[in-house]
């Protein structure tokens, strides 16, 4: 059992060290970070943390890809953001809230919690960008949401199709010759739920890309021309 156990930490740890977002760490440090999580296995579909705990502990995602999902206006459970490996985003807690967040399993995962103020038991100054590192991914989030959904913005549906897979592409992509490969499978309702639009149109718009070649399908994943709609989006926002 202790053999086992050991194994499992070191496997948490090679995760760990993996994740952009915790590369700056030493390797004691890393280890003290592991010693702090209590971690646990969750399966495609289950619920890894609600609304509250978002907002009073931090959560590292070390395996898997999860999803954030809300209840839109038909009290319908959507999803709004897909989280690569590194820290699940806080999702505040208002005084008024009918959206009930939360953190769900995309796919298998392994998640590492614990409170924000052992934070200081890493080290006063890791810790200090531990705590940046999560602000920061929380400020992606919520701009990601911004562009996506903002009418403000005036981004027509296409627009906000290409921006989104150009984001999964940097967070779940994986470069090849065709482009892009896109290791995590999007259905187009859920791909219509992360832009805010009805399946058909999104899914006329994913048949227009297909035309254009900018898009290509691998059975149930798609390849991304990433360079090619990059370039298209940067002439319609110029």
């Amino acid at each position: 059992m202790e053999g086992r156990n050991k194994a499992r930490r070191d496997t948490d740890l090679e995760r760990l060290s993996r994740i952009n977002a915790f590369s700056w760490l030493s390797l004691p440090e890393l280890t003290r970070l592991v010693d702090l999580l209590t971690l646990a296995n969750f399966k495609r579909n289950e619920v890894i943390v609600g609304e509250d705990a978002l907002a009073s502990e931090a959560h590292l995602l070390l395996s898997g890809a999860a999803n954030i999902t809300c209840l839109n206006a038909r009290s319908e459970r959507v999803t709004v953001a897909l989280v690569a490996p590194g820290p699940i985003p806080e999702f505040p807690v208002l005084p008024v809230s009918r959206w009930s967040f939360q953190c769900e399993a995309y796919t298998d995962c392994r998640v590492g919690s614990l409170s924000w103020d052992r934070f200081g038991v890493i080290g006063f100054d890791s810790a200090q960008l531990a705590f940046r590192r999560f602000h920061q991914t929380n400020l992606r989030q919520w701009y990601r949401l911004l562009l996506r959904g903002s009418s403000f913005l005036s981004l027509d549906l296409h627009e906000r199709i290409a921006l989104t897979l150009l984001e999964l592409c940097s967070d779940f992509g994986v470069e090849e010759s065709r482009g892009t490969l896109l290791t995590i499978v999007l259905s187009h309702q859920q791909l219509a739920n992360l832009v805010g639009a009805s399946r058909p149109r999104v899914s006329e718009h994913l048949a227009s890309l297909e035309r254009e070649r900018l898009v290509l399908r691998q059975g149930r994943q798609l390849v991304v021309r990433a360079d090619r709609l990059g370039n298209l989006m940067r002439r319609l926002v110029a």
